[in-house]
């Protein structure tokens, strides 16, 4: 049996538009993603981030978690789906493992499940059990990105590309995703 879920005293999720944050607000999420990444977190990092919806939960010590879920486009099979990209999922350092982290992800989830064809994002090796434990699936295909001239694989990225909820294709070896481009780590 697991030990009970202990989570920061007082925690509160708030869920909002990007365009719905002031700059007061998105300075302790920025501040948040450096620590959290040991300073891994760069401009285009911030960005890629920013235009969609954060997770955003709060302790009486300030911000304690974040995520954020943005659109993108997967090409799947010859599909385009509207993909709700995962991006910047942090918990602050003094409240790790004590379930904010499952709360973010819960509003994360739960935008998905609402607005998109597919979630999708790239774990860490940290985060990848967090994800697998919550029933998302690394991509067992290629994976690439429709760049500025065609098609690019990303062989990198494939291990740690992670879907939910997972798609009927997943099973099959040979599909592949096909992101859209953005400057930066694509994925």
């Amino acid at each position: 049996m697991s030990a009970p879920e202990r989570r920061s005293p007082g925690a509160r999720l708030r869920t909002a538009h990007t365009a719905d944050l002031t700059a007061a607000e998105l300075s302790p999420v920025r501040s948040l993603l450096y620590d959290a990444f040991d300073g891994d977190f760069d401009a285009e990092d911030w960005d890629h981030c920013l235009g969609g919806l954060h997770a955003l939960v709060h302790d009486e010590h300030g911000l304690a978690a974040h995520g954020s879920v943005v659109q993108r486009r997967v090409r799947l099979r010859g599909r385009w789906l509207r993909t709700g990209y995962v991006e910047a999922v942090a918990v602050r350092r003094d409240v790790r493992r004590t379930g904010l982290g499952g709360l973010v992800m819960d509003a994360v989830e739960g935008i998905v499940t609402r607005a998109y064809d597919l979630g999708a994002l790239s774990a860490s090796d940290d985060g990848a059990r967090l994800y697998a434990a919550r029933g998302w699936r690394a991509w067992s295909g290629p994976v690439g990105a429709l760049g500025p001239d065609g098609a690019v694989r990303l062989p990198e990225e494939e291990g740690s590309t992670y879907v939910w909820p997972v798609p009927a294709a997943a099973s099959d070896p040979d599909a592949e995703l096909l992101f859209d481009w953005r400057d930066g780590d694509v994925l």
